[in-house]
């Protein structure tokens, strides 16, 4: 018999067989719907990546045409054209904002939350920000007080300067500089190593930019905040000036012979009380010191005005001056400011010759030196002819000082173009033969920033600063005839990471075979110290940088003895060289264990040398790798 429900599909058979047939059509139209919504994702994505290209095509066009106007605008600001400035100004802002705004288009801010791409877009927003930022925040302001800080307007006059204008615009400055740097520092803050090179290659650009002027704008902040003051708005502003001879060594220079008080009173630049250091004599018991310092220089830094500057330290050479003239004189002055011949010779190469006018620095050179003094004649008459001449060592200081009278008298008369005359002080302040002390712990603290400070710790020295200074050994001026060349010599560092460097110091004395005769005795200090006429003994001295040590000193490839010290954490080597006429000596000092890895660098006492035929550039050793 059959079995009459028999099963009308097979277990092998598909399962689409098996499937209700009303079923079919819903799949079908499931995967149309997919395949619509598919499609419809596709073009919303490309739709959101055209619009994504087209802002970003807008951000790219309009930072760069922003970047094409920076150039203009620094022209019309050198060639003092405010108005030209402030239209660019206004220009350079609509492309900044234009792309500020693409930036913060809502799909882009999407896009910049996705992985992968996101960081692109994020820094793209972030170029974007920055630049509209110092468009508006940075650049805006500082051509607002454009005009106030013409530079023109506020050189020292016949009748003094208008200093308010500085005044008022010194909280724009400020500002503006705040601007810059908090920019540089979100820039500087981006990761760029997973980034695009569409990306990262403006990001680089854009930092490069940044860093460049950020320096400069906290300069200039400072300065304007500084200046009114220190110029005397408010009240009359006294400085000891210490004109130091190079021809005598000190490790800030030279020796302070002479000196006068600087008054600045609202702009107005004048001098008085000229005396020398011999004048004040000997202070017994000696003005107080560091410990550090006395062991390194001897309680002759706080004994003899001549020798506050042994020690490289200016901030220390000035308040032990400052001391000194106190107690001798019964005056307390604001602060201190030093300057040497060759930076005296810049002013004068702005301000044209200085005619020598008072009677009695008239009679001293009795016709045998210049009446007129120029950039050109300046170093040779106050570092040599001076002595062929004048034999009077007090006398001498009394030329020294009265020069300085008619070379600042000039300068406080308003001779001289503006630009020129502040890259020449520039120039001086680079090469160290300018610095300045404030006896007010504000202004101190600010100008402990910067170089012009002379300080050999704190801010305004580089970690892997080094030092070569000199102090005359001779107790006469042979250092006129010793030309010097500082070189540093960059070793692999070890297996334990610590690096190495060599301060090569080569002296040679260029004095006639026949100085001890040919020279005046007060030049070659006619054997008074020990040191035979005609040659030239120097103490060299050598920094390393903070945490570093002194290792090992050379004189001519012979291993010597020498002295080594502290001061304020940095290693000190001292050593002392004597070089007979057309002999030369070669000092190499070793530092090791340094800790820093930036590249190194170093500051040299300013000598009658032009500074770029003293410092060679850096010696480095090719390190290969090790394993």
């Amino acid at each position: 018999m059959t079995d009459t429900k028999q099963s009308k599909t097979t277990p092998d058979e598909p399962q689409s067989r098996r499937t209700n047939g009303k079923d079919a059509p819903g799949n079908r139209r499931r995967l149309l719907i997919a395949g619509i919504c598919l499609g419809a994702i596709l073009v919303i994505s490309g739709v959101v990546l055209l619009w994504l290209g087209a802002k970003g095509s807008i951000i790219k066009t309009e930072l760069e045409a922003s970047t094409q106007l920076v150039p203009k605008l620094k022209e019309n600001i050198l060639e003092n054209r405010p108005a030209d400035a402030t239209a660019l100004v206004d220009e350079l802002r609509r492309h900044t904002a234009a792309a500020r705004d693409a930036a913060s288009d809502p799909v882009w801010s999407l896009a910049s939350a996705t992985p992968w791409l996101g960081a692109n877009f994020s820094a793209a927003t972030e170029i974007a920000r920055s630049a509209d930022d110092v468009a508006t925040l940075g650049v805006t302001p500082l051509v607002k007080v454009y005009d106030s800080l013409n530079w023109d307007k506020l050189m020292p006059g016949a009748s003094g300067t208008d200093l308010e204008p500085i005044r008022k615009a010194a909280p724009a400055v400020a500002s503006a500089a705040h601007a810059v740097s908090a920019s540089a520092a979100r820039l500087n803050g981006i990761d760029a190593s997973g980034l695009l090179p569409q990306i990262a290659g403006p990001l680089t650009q854009a930092r490069e930019q940044l860093s460049s002027v950020v320096d400069e704008l906290d300069t200039a902040s400072d300065a304007a905040g500084l200046a009114p003051a220190m110029l005397g708005s408010d009240k009359p502003r006294h400085y000891l000036l210490l004109v130091q001879n190079n021809a005598e060594a000190r490790a800030t220079g030279g020796i302070p012979g002479a000196l006068v008080v600087l008054t600045a009173d609202k702009g107005k630049i004048s001098l008085s009380a000229e005396t020398s250091a011999t004048e004040l004599g000997v202070f017994n018991p000696p003005v107080a010191v560091d410990a550090e310092q006395q062991r390194i220089y001897t309680d002759r830094l706080g004994t003899f005005m001549q020798d506050v500057n042994f020690t490289p330290d200016f901030p220390t050479s000035a308040t032990t001056a400052l001391k000194m003239w106190e107690q001798k004189k019964g005056e307390h002055l604001d602060g201190a400011i030093s300057i040497d011949p060759v930076a005296l010779g810049y002013i004068l190469d702005v301000t044209g010759p200085v005619g020598l006018e008072d009677p009695q620095i008239i009679a001293l050179t009795e016709g045998k030196l210049p009446t007129q003094l120029t950039g050109k004649n300046v170093v040779n008459t106050l570092l040599s002819d001076v002595y062929v001449q004048i034999k009077d060592p007090k006398m001498q200081d009394i030329y020294f000082a009265g020069v300085a009278k008619e070379i600042f008298s000039a300068l406080s008369s308003g001779k001289g173009e503006a630009k020129s005359l502040l890259a020449g002080v520039g120039k001086g302040v680079e090469e160290h033969r300018v610095l300045l002390w404030s006896g007010d712990t504000t202004e101190q603290s600010i100008l402990a920033k910067y170089s012009l400070s002379g300080s050999i710790s704190g801010p305004s020295v580089p970690s892997a600063q080094f030092g070569a200074y000199f102090n005359d050994g001779t107790g006469a001026k042979m250092d006129y005839y010793v030309k010097r060349t500082v070189q540093l010599i960059q070793q692999c560092a070890g297996a334990d990471g610590y690096g190495t460097v060599k301060v090569r110091i080569t002296s040679t004395n260029t004095a006639p075979a026949d100085a001890a005769t040919s020279l005046p005795a007060y030049v070659t200090g006619g054997g008074a110290y020990g040191v035979p006429p005609g040659t030239a003994q120097s103490n060299v001295i050598a920094y390393g940088p903070a945490q570093a040590q002194v290792e090992t000193a050379t004189q001519d490839g012979k291993t010597v003895p020498f002295g080594a010290q502290l001061h304020d954490d940095r290693p000190v080597g001292t050593l002392s060289v004597r070089l007979a006429p057309g002999q030369s000596s070669t000092v190499e000092f070793t530092f090791g264990k340094i800790v820093q890895h930036s590249q190194a660098e170093v500051v040299v006492t300013p000598t009658v040398q032009s500074m770029d035929k003293v410092i060679l550039p850096t010696q480095s050793a090719s390190c290969g790798a090790t394993g």
